[in-house]
């Protein structure tokens, strides 16, 4: 499985991150020929370097026909007909979904506009391939929801303006492009690194994230970190990203980095690189059988045995993995004991309050602990007397199988047979099955 970590501690835009995806591998002649199969016109695309704050870093650039503009972030205009952001303020304002205003096209009226049905119909109906299709579709899906929610409008009647709308779908289909071309199978990334401040516009000043950011973030549990960097760094087409393709919001425990990609913004900031890390890593699983279990203990000695035999009963019922008492000798020369549990790591804080609930402990110690364990099954075995459930456990060929006593135990109060007797017949049918391999662990 080829795993991919976005490390976004300099926020996300989409032409950071198709950038990214490019300088890790992804092969641009694949992603030429792919957004050339949509058949929209009016752009080029230009590919280079570009050192930020020292890191050299895989820059990527629409550049558009109609005029020769640069889309580097740095015009005036509307978000979504709502709105125009400053180029003094902004720092990917390209992937926001907008229209010019008539002041910097003055030729806006030979503009069309394109809806979210217009794209999706511009998406399902290219060569492109499924799993393409599916991804850009998920991302722009993502947009046009959070553009919808902000401004009270249908779904179907959110608009880009055409130029709006190239630069989207470069970024948006792009992506998708390069995620498939590199066989990504899952997606970690770290939260979204904001910035801070407001973005000037037209009709005002509106905090920062944007509106259509914020949507995303709030409505897909996005997990966003404001820094003290000045200005915007996360996009609504990156936050959509993000909330499309990410499938967990942490960082292996332990991980082997194959390959890294970096990919330019187009801000300089004196303290922070504006990029966008991508991480192709492989995760280093334990080995088969071993995993990890938080062992609990505390002393006591001052606990009557009724009520530790009951707090060992109400532990296991709660899911314990096991629990034990071992007798010991405490502080003052007190006879006394040490209950000790078994869980999982997950449950940890669960297990230390039902100690402190059940025992007359005041604190509880806790350590994790690695363990190997054999894989194991269960089955039943026919005997005069009935079914007996039976445990195989088996670990790089060492085999063990158990009748399980408690199985035995009612079928001989159901039966009124002495235990023995029922043991004996399950350990002899296991031996009519299993004949010279059965090793007995009765």
């Amino acid at each position: 499985m080829k795993t991919l970590y976005f490390d976004c501690s300099s926020g996300i835009s989409g032409d950071m991150t198709v950038a990214a995806l490019l300088d890790l591998g992804g092969d641009r002649k694949v992603l030429e020929e792919g957004l050339a199969s949509l058949g929209v016109s009016g752009y080029r695309l230009e590919f280079g370097r570009a050192q930020k704050n020292g890191i050299d870093a895989f820059d990527f650039t629409v550049v558009l026909d109609d005029d020769g503009h640069h889309h580097d972030h740095h015009h005036d205009h509307d978000h979504d007909h709502q709105h125009g952001h400053s180029h003094d303020d902004h720092d990917h304002s390209h992937d926001h979904h907008h229209h010019h205003t008539d002041d910097h096209h003055h030729h806006e009226e030979s503009h069309v506009h394109r809806g979210f049905g217009d794209i999706r119909t511009l998406i399902e109906h290219s060569p492109l391939s499924p799993r393409v299709k599916e991804l850009s579709l998920r991302i722009f899906q993502v947009v046009a929801e959070a553009e919808a929610k902000v401004h009270r409008r249908p779904l179907d009647e959110v608009h880009f303006h055409e130029v709006g709308a190239v630069d989207s779908i470069v970024d948006i289909v792009g992506t998708a492009i390069l995620i498939d071309n590199l066989g990504v199978e899952r997606v970690l990334c770290s939260p979204l690194s904001e910035g801070r401040g407001t973005i000037r516009c037209q009709h005002g000043v509106i905090p920062i994230p944007a509106p259509a950011t914020l949507e995303i973030v709030r409505k897909h549990n996005i997990p966003l970190r404001i820094t003290e960097q000045q200005g915007e760094l996360v996009t609504p087409t990156g936050a959509a990203i993000v909330a499309a393709l990410v499938d967990e919001f942490a960082v292996p425990e332990e991980f082997s980095v194959t390959a890294i990609g970096y990919g330019a913004g187009k801000r300089n900031y004196p303290h922070t690189a504006n990029v966008l890390r991508v991480m192709a890593v492989e995760e280093n699983r334990p080995p088969k059988g071993v995993d990890w279990v938080c062992e609990l203990t505390c002393n006591l000695d001052d606990i009557a045995s009724e009520a530790l035999a009951f707090a060992c009963e109400e532990l296991m019922a709660a899911g314990a993995l096991d629990v034990w008492v071992t007798p010991a000798t405490m502080k003052k020369g007190r006879p006394g004991h040490i209950l000790s549990l078994l869980c999982q790591p997950e449950r940890q804080e669960e297990f230390a309050k039902l100690l402190l609930r059940y025992t007359s402990t005041i604190g509880v110690r806790s350590s994790l602990r690695e363990r190997r364990v054999m894989e194991r099954r269960q089955f039943s075995v026919e005997t005069p007397y009935g079914a007996v459930l039976v445990k195989e456990s088996t670990m790089e060929g060492v085999q063990k199988i158990k009748v399980e006593f408690e199985s035995a135990k009612a079928i001989a109060k159901e039966k009124g047979f002495p235990i023995d007797r029922v043991l004996s017949a399950a350990y002899a049918a296991l031996a009519r099955k299993y004949g010279e391999k059965m090793q007995d662990s009765n």
